[in-house]
């Protein structure tokens, strides 16, 4: 991808490592950012000579969630509103259900935040591993949203209904240790070693038997998620719904105001 900007793919034998690049706005998804990864993850995924992928953010967050300040990539409904269900369908939906079936392994370096969509997509790999001062925050209901990106899914197939809606309903966030506990990740390694420890698992699933891999991945994915499509277009369509209310519209104000939302309920 020598034309790509906001990502960036790094070889190191047979494994790819996926950066998302955005350092000074914490790696949040602007237009070019979704378009650039969903090559990205579908270039790793078509290259039978890598055998593990790691994504990752540069600088201090993994990925902060959608830019909320910046309109590119943002199409409008007929009615003029933001529409929502396009992008999700045209591009943050292929980028989970690519990683999820790619017949390779894939971990999540969670190196700071993971918040909203950036949150979704750390929980779509296989592996998440986290720096210990990572914290993850589903974050949509702090802007009158809900839970996009699959993570409807992706989280209760981890964590279980009650912490599911706890994360969905409070947009809390959860340190590294914690969501360790909860099961939500894998595992939580020091913020100083972070580099060396993932370089290493990175190598070791590099080297290790693909095909056992791919067809772990194959049964994991027909237990939990044979319903993910259907799940990933009734969050688009409730997702769009949201888009067009009072409640979005405040949630967003108070966002680039700096301020608390004063939500109406509407």
């Amino acid at each position: 991808m020598p034309e790509a900007q906001t990502v960036i793919i790094r070889r190191d034998g047979a494994a790819a490592t996926i950066e998302l690049n955005r350092p000074d706005a914490l790696n949040a998804w602007n237009g070019p950012l979704g378009d650039e990864l969903l090559a990205a993850v579908r270039a790793v995924a078509e290259d039978d000579d890598v055998r593990a992928v790691v994504v990752t953010g540069a600088g201090r967050a993994f990925s902060s969630g959608a830019d909320l300040k910046d309109q590119s990539g943002r199409e409008q409904t007929a009615d003029g509103q933001w529409d929502v269900r396009a992008r999700l369908t045209g591009c943050y939906h292929p980028i989970i259900t690519t990683i999820r079936t790619m017949p390779k392994p894939v971990v999540a370096a969670v190196n700071g935040p993971a918040v909203g969509i950036g949150m979704s997509l750390a929980l779509a790999a296989d592996l998440v591993v986290a720096a210990d001062s990572a914290y993850f925050m589903l974050a949509f209901v702090n802007i009158g949203l809900v839970p996009d990106g699959g993570s409807s899914v992706l989280v209760p197939s981890r964590v279980g209904f009650t912490r599911a809606a706890e994360m969905a309903m409070l947009g809390e966030r959860i340190t590294a240790p914690q969501a360790l506990e909860w099961g939500l990740i894998n595992r939580v390694f020091p913020d100083t070693t972070f580099a060396e420890d993932i370089a290493a698992l990175r190598d070791r699933l590099a080297a290790g038997p693909t095909r056992s891999y791919a067809g772990t991945k194959r049964q994991l994915n027909n237990w939990l998620y044979t319903r993910m499509e259907e799940q990933l277009d009734l969050e688009a369509d409730i997702q769009q719904e949201m888009a067009g209310s009072p409640d979005f519209y405040e949630g967003v104000t108070a966002f680039v105001q700096k301020r608390p939302a004063t939500f109406s309920g509407r």
